[in-house]
């Protein structure tokens, strides 16, 4: 019974340092539903502020969905020319409680390079836990002491803790975007077994567009356009390009997107390809309510039961603008947010 206790403890250190070694980030399909996790660049990009909340169920179909949470809050002071936020998240996998949750400060400065274009910088400072719960482990020699393993090695497992620094940039117009984030760039260590493993710097490069579909005047009551836009992530050894379109006219939006790499091959000669996703929402004055699902294209297609994404932004003015601010100051409104008719005018 010893040597299955040993051998047990041993199977799962080297199956944690095989996963640590491949860490990756959660993610989100409903990306510009979660700007501050996206690129730091996006602190204090509507009027003044913005409560978000996201949820994702991924592969619900198997015995222990990964779940993750983020939630975050961001505001715009015009006279400081800045972006304040705060963003935290939590991503749970397994049996065994894994659970990482971080929690971070952001900053961003909006910087008018003419009338038209606006550079926003951001940063992240990060401070996170990376652990597993111990009294939810199972080992052969629990069936002889009441389900308590007496293996002195089980010590050896515990929650890390690290601190994070992540930056971005962003340029848009009011019809334009283009953006970059680099994340993880300490690339902190998230072993939980007193070894290190480092957790890959991930970087971002994202952009869009928004094209107006008027039929008549611009000053029509039902504004309808559409969003073109891609995401490619590299983290570590892999790789993930997103494709997709979304089309908005108020207050409904619905969306279109494929995640894959069609210019690359797997081992068997086929196309990399991830998933399939349908997007909708709905604009309710402030709040703005997403929702997705992902149709796996990959081989875990038949048995993993894709994933479901929802979204709720809530966006409010807790003051009017100060007389006294430049105009030049002001905001420009960026084309991934701020969807009110009157706040493109």
């Amino acid at each position: 019974m010893g040597l299955m206790r040993k051998g047990g403890l041993f199977l799962m250190v080297m199956l944690l340092g095989c996963l640590g070694t491949f860490a990756q980030d959660p993610q989100f399909s409903q990306y510009y539903q979660s700007p501050l996790y996206l690129n730091p660049g996006f602190t204090g990009i509507t009027p003044q502020q913005r409560l978000t909340f996201n949820h994702r169920i991924q592969w619900p179909n198997l015995p222990q969905a990964f779940s993750t949470f983020a939630a975050s809050y961001d505001i715009w002071v015009d006279e400081l020319k800045s972006g304040f936020g705060v963003l935290a998240t939590t991503d749970k996998m397994g049996s065994a409680g894994w659970r990482t949750t971080n929690v971070s400060l952001l900053y961003s400065y909006k910087l008018r390079i003419n009338d038209k274009i606006v550079f926003s910088p951001g940063l992240s400072f990060g401070y996170g836990i990376n652990g597993l719960d111990r009294t939810k482990l199972r080992f052969g020699d629990g069936l002889e002491f009441g389900g308590v393993s007496l293996d002195p090695d089980l010590n050896r497992l515990g929650n890390q803790q690290y601190f994070d620094f992540s930056s971005g940039f962003l340029f848009y117009t009011k019809s334009l975007w283009l953006g970059g984030a680099f994340s993880h760039m300490n690339q902190p260590n998230l072993s939980i077994i007193n070894t290190v493993t480092r957790l890959p710097m991930k970087t971002t490069i994202h952009g869009g567009a928004r094209l107006s579909l008027y039929n008549g005047l611009r000053t029509s009551s039902r504004v309808s356009y559409l969003t073109p836009s891609f995401i490619y992530q590299i983290q570590g050894p892999i790789s993930q390009l997103n494709l997709g379109l979304n089309y908005h006219i108020d207050p409904v939006f619905v969306g279109f997107w494929y995640r894959g790499k069609p210019f690359e091959q797997n081992v068997l000669g086929s196309v990399q390809q991830d998933a399939i996703i349908l997007q909708m929402g709905m604009y309710l004055d402030k709040l703005t309510i997403g929702y997705s699902y992902d149709f796996s294209t990959s081989a875990l297609s038949a048995a993993s039961g894709g994933a479901h994404e929802i979204s709720l932004m809530y966006e409010f003015s807790a003051k009017p603008i100060s007389r006294g601010v430049k105009k030049r100051n002001r905001l420009i409104p960026c084309p991934t947010a701020g969807r009110q008719e009157s706040f493109w005018k």
